[in-house]
């Protein structure tokens, strides 16, 4: 019969061997712990480039954010609005409609005094801010950018006044609710025939908006360059008070297409001092 001693030796080994496997899993966890946590870290300037390069794409192809700087547009538009600006949809062929409200770059001198130049942010934060908009995570403050509306595109006859003192396209006079109350038409008596490839455009404030009507004794008329639209305007993202679709106009679905021929326009006389 084994003495007592020897059967306590004999439990004694599995135990310590259990003893040591146990530690050794435990070992095992943490160094699986660790790689994982040192690919999170890994990975992470990865998943940063990947959505910085998406943040690009869909700026530079898609859609972008515009900051609005003066109140040429109100009150559709307020100063300090963000709107979303869809330039997708060019890509296709589609074309900008009349009462499209769109983004274009300068023509030359249209940006003169329409708004100050917001005060020099701190070194640093500058830098910050231009390569975050440079990729569309915030809103541009591009000085080389203007917002207003498409009253009349290629071929088009725009016009003011008619009796009632209402702008027409092709002499059919537009019902226009989104002016600025308190505003006329225009006060700028004109006629002109918009050339192919380009649009005439007018802000809705017509008191407070250097748009085409300032323009007339310049080339083509005061009218834009289609291939100038950044984009059409589809939406006001900012404020949340303040958010809603920019749809056309329902007047404009009832303005005929030109007519084969006419005369080109005359030009009109400014009243009053042009404003931004």
């Amino acid at each position: 019969m084994p003495e007592p001693g020897s059967r306590r030796g004999a439990t004694a080994q599995p135990v310590a061997a259990e003893t040591g496997g146990r530690a050794e899993r435990r070992r095992l966890a943490r160094r699986v712990k660790r790689r994982r946590r040192t690919r999170r870290v890994g990975e992470v300037p990865l998943l940063i480039i990947v959505a910085l390069c998406i943040a690009l794409v869909l700026k530079t192809f898609l859609v972008q954010a515009f900051f609005i700087p003066s109140g040429s547009m109100e009150q559709t538009i307020r100063i300090g609005d963000r709107v979303l600006v869809d330039k997708l949809t060019p890509w296709f062929g589609s074309k900008t409609e009349r009462g499209d409200v769109v983004v274009f770059k300068d023509p030359g001198g249209w940006l003169k005094g329409e708004a100050a130049r917001p005060p020099e942010d701190p070194v640093g934060v500058k830098q910050i801010k231009e390569t975050l908009t440079f990729i569309g995570l915030l809103p541009s403050a591009d000085e080389q950018d203007l917002i207003k509306r498409v009253i009349g595109v290629g071929g088009d006859t725009v016009a003011c006044c008619d009796a009632k003192g209402r702008v027409t396209v092709n002499g059919t006079a537009l019902d226009e609710p989104y002016v600025s109350p308190g505003n006329a038409p225009s006060e700028i008596r004109f006629e002109v025939k918009v050339p192919k490839g380009r649009l005439f455009v007018m802000g809705d404030h017509r008191a407070n908006s250097a748009d085409s009507r300032y323009h007339l004794d310049e080339a083509f008329d005061g009218t834009i360059d289609e291939n100038g639209v950044v984009g059409q305007a589809v939406v006001i993202a900012w404020p949340f008070d303040h958010w809603h679709r920019l749809e056309q106009p329902a007047t404009f679905r009832s303005v005929p297409d030109p007519a084969p021929s006419g005369r080109r326009g005359r030009r009109g006389r400014r009243r009053g001092p042009p404003f931004a």
